[in-house]
């Protein structure tokens, strides 16, 4: 999983998660993507190129804009991990199920 922690690190900036919110609305260029927040068009650039670089967003060119999309596999990496995590504690509990249930019995 090698853009994990590219991800996680995307995801750490409430700035990027608002972003990636409103893209999964839809495609939006820059200057859509600048309105909620008080910070000028190169700062969100900057947030976007992370989210780029994580892959979590593809751009592409039309004409003077760059309208911004979520990426099809934006969270796929994300969401295996966090299966992973799901089914390793799910084990857990079964097994404590299974270790109480025994202690019942006993008495």
């Amino acid at each position: 999983m090698p853009n994990l922690d590219a991800s996680f690190s995307a995801l750490a900036d409430p700035t990027r998660r608002a972003i990636l919110a409103r893209l999964a609305l839809g495609e939006a260029t820059v200057m859509e993507l600048a309105e909620p927040f008080e910070m000028t068009q190169p700062a969100i650039s900057r947030h976007l190129k992370v989210l780029e670089g994580a892959g979590m967003i593809v751009r592409r060119v039309e004409g003077t804009k760059r309208p911004c999309r979520l990426a099809p596999t934006a969270v796929t990496e994300i969401d295996q991990w966090l299966a992973m995590l799901r089914r390793a504690l799910s084990a857990n509990y079964n097994r404590l199920d299974d270790v109480l249930a025994a202690m019942k019995t006993e008495e």
